[in-house]
């Protein structure tokens, strides 16, 4: 099973797009121009800004064109979505979102306006600008929300320390998405209140001040979220494939180990604490509803290992 589990890591186009952009975000950090209010920008889920006590949280998402195409409405919804998360990952309260649309259809324009205020609706964030354009030359969308959150609460992608305990946090009470095998849908049939309430575990966690780190779990699945964490920080990890645990709906789908790693997971998260202050971070989450467990830990070389209890397999250096 570890040879699989490493090649499909490594096989990941969502994992390799990733690192492609590396050089450009690279790129872009040497060649912009620097403002001291910027607390925290490149490899955050959300851009920090200073406001006297609070950071001002800044993300942006674009929706894949496929996925505009084929399935609309979902894609709409999506955009409020990511960035909902993006917010909610690093401790912060979603404030507001701005999107850019454009499509050559107007029934799958109306799909898209209709997956968004779906979106607005469930996650009670309002859309305050915009720009549309019907009858485009393509179908696009993207997404700029912004957040806030007390300084002291702020929980940064970037900041695992070697030794941390790595925790993951995942809603099992979900479904297979309707687009992809792939992607775990803990949201759609659930009313507002309980999907904001299962998200609200990463205030308290971010009140308490004891992760150092964390992201959600999106395209790149469980080990693509742990190596952004991880490189962003210039530190490695050490998961223990056997102490993820599988929902019970997805076993009985006969989902493999390697599937679930590789899936979109809504309402889930990845955060590194000291090892004293995991304990806590978990119990949080189970009395929001989520499944948590200790997965691994942090290590000093910059490497992904992941190991059973018969043998360990370095995966990919960086």
């Amino acid at each position: 099973m570890l040879n699989e589990i490493a090649d499909s890591i490594r096989t990941n186009k969502n994992i390799i797009e990733k690192k492609e952009i590396s050089p450009i975000v690279q790129y872009i950090n040497d060649n912009s121009y620097k403002s001291a209010r910027i607390y925290s920008d490149l490899g955050e889920d959300s851009a920090a800004i200073n406001n006297k006590d609070t950071y001002i949280l800044v993300t942006t998402d674009r929706i894949n064109t496929n996925y505009l195409k084929s399935y609309p409405f979902g894609a709409g919804f999506s955009s409020i979505l990511v960035g909902v998360d993006d917010i909610f990952c690093c401790g912060g309260f979603p404030l507001a979102v701005s999107l850019i649309l454009s499509y050559k259809d107007p029934k799958i324009g109306q799909e898209i306006i209709d997956g968004f205020c779906e979106g607005s609706m469930k996650f009670q964030i309002p859309i305050i600008r915009g720009h549309t354009k019907p009858r485009g030359e393509s179908y696009e969308l993207s997404s700029t929300m912004i957040g806030e959150i007390l300084k002291e609460d702020y929980i940064s992608a970037t900041n695992a320390k070697v030794d941390d305990g790595i925790v993951l946090a995942v809603d099992f009470d979900g479904k297979v998405g309707k687009a992809s095998k792939f992607y775990w849908d803990t949201v759609t049939f659930k009313s507002s209140k309980e999907v904001l309430k299962k998200r609200k575990a990463m205030n308290e966690i971010a009140k308490c001040h004891i992760a150092n780190a964390s992201k959600d779990i999106s395209n790149g699945g469980i080990f693509g979220s742990i190596l952004q964490i991880a490189k962003y920080s210039s530190v490695g990890s050490n998961i223990d494939i056997k102490a993820i645990e599988i929902p019970p709906i997805l076993r009985n789908k006969n989902y493999s180990l390697e599937d679930f790693s590789r899936m979109y997971l809504t309402t889930s998260y990845v955060l590194t604490a000291p090892l004293d202050k995991c304990d806590k971070i978990i119990n949080i989450f189970q009395s929001y509803g989520l499944k948590a467990m200790i997965i691994g830990n942090i290590i000093e070389e910059p490497i992904l290992k992941i190991h059973d209890e018969m043998s360990s397999i370095e995966v990919i250096k960086y």
